[in-house]
């Protein structure tokens, strides 16, 4: 930390590797609370980079522009998992990195996050390295068809994920130069998730378990809390990210997505603010995106508490028109309760651009899905 001009107090200043909407959306959050933030962006058409005070273009893959970037900050943490492995070792070198290179590995490497939590005794989807068809073929003939294929690194968004129906499909997927692993594909009730956080000295907090609703492996919309969750499994999910956080040494946000069997299986993690948890900004007392900074800054941790009995939030995906702006008038006049949140990217059909937000009665929970996809409709579309 280091005296700003005009005899300004000094504060510490958090680096965010990435600039994409996470980056965004944490800046806002950091300017609240006073902290210095920079990101480090591929360019400064990126989404982060159009609103924070402080941006370093440079490239993540690069050891050198990492290490340049970390010269100026106190914390550096991310918002995405791609930082190659010796880049995070030679930072923690000269920096608080948090998380840290070895709780990061879990979200970089899929199969060792499955090996981890395996050796953990955490229920998952059945699963095994593979690198040929005839190991495909062998795991599908206890697991049955159809087997999901998923990248060990860079899949995110449900890419680097494949449903194979059958040895064709598979041997389609292998032919690519991807190191996978297979997995058992999952017939479940939804999906949820749920967020925690964790700070340095091991204070943590845990927010409500949501249902996200997933369309082609992307999230369309989240409800939280999740509707109709017995209080017994909701807690049961909740001890399980908390333990989970610490078993990983996590600084910072712990993202866990889940199964619902009718017993909670675990499917992906992430260490960073999340898409679950954008419902936070209007919907709990403390978003998750200062959530975040108060964690890798060691300061107290916030409540998690939602403030509105029923809270749901839909993203908005650009669609042939790029005008978002212009659609406003209708959906703020049709819906003023509606928030609405845009990350400054360049709209093309099906790329997230967006999100919005409703609270309100949970006995109204049907009408206010309805009202949220409407708005995200409106905007992407300009279609009721």
């Amino acid at each position: 930390m280091t005296d700003e001009p005009g005899g300004r107090p000094p504060v510490p200043v958090v680096g965010m590797v990435g600039a994409g909407q996470l980056a965004r959306m944490t800046c806002q959050a950091a300017i609240g609370l006073g902290v210095g933030f920079r990101v480090l962006a591929g360019s400064a058409a990126d989404s982060a980079a159009q609103v924070c005070a402080d941006v370093q273009v440079g490239d993540y893959t690069s050891r050198d522009d990492v290490l340049a970037f970390a010269a100026g900050c106190d914390v550096v943490t991310f918002d995405h998992e791609h930082v190659p492995g010796p880049h995070l070792a030679a930072l923690e070198k000269v920096v608080a990195v948090r998380p840290g290179a070895d709780a990061l590995r879990y979200t970089q490497d899929k199969l060792a996050m499955r090996e981890r939590l395996a050796g953990l005794g955490v229920s998952c989807p059945r699963y095994a390295p593979v690198s040929s068809l005839a190991e495909v073929t062998a795991f599908a003939a206890e697991s049955g068809w159809p087997v999901v294929l998923k990248a060990i690194s860079g899949g995110y968004d449900g890419r680097g994920v494949w449903v194979c129906e059958t040895p064709d499909e598979a041997a389609e997927v292998l032919a690519h130069p991807v190191a996978v692993f297979a997995e058992q594909h999952i017939e479940f009730d939804r999906e949820l998730a749920v967020l925690a956080a964790r700070s340095p000295h091991g204070q943590a907090a845990v927010y409500p378990v949501v249902q996200t609703v997933q369309r082609d492996g992307i999230c369309h919309e989240v409800l939280a809390p999740a509707p109709g969750l017995e209080p017994r499994r909701a807690r049961e999910a909740q001890r399980l990210v908390l333990a989970l956080a610490a078993e990983l040494d996590v600084t910072g946000l712990l993202a866990v997505e889940l199964f619902d069997t009718g017993r909670l299986l675990v499917n992906e993690l992430a260490m960073r603010p999340h898409n679950s948890g954008h419902w936070t900004i209007e919907g709990a007392v403390t978003s998750q995106f200062e959530q975040h900074l108060r964690a890798v800054l060691d300061l107290p941790l916030g409540a998690p508490r939602a403030v509105a009995p029923q809270v749901v939030m839909a993203n908005v995906f650009g669609g042939p028109d790029p005008g978002v702006y212009s659609r406003y008038l209708h959906v703020m006049a049709a819906d003023p309760d509606v928030k609405i949140h845009l990350y400054g990217k360049q709209v093309r059909p099906g790329r997230k651009i967006g999100h919005v937000t409703v609270a309100g009665d949970p006995a109204l929970g049907d009408q206010l899905r309805e009202r949220a996809g409407r708005a995200a409709r409106y905007l992407a579309t300009g279609e009721d």
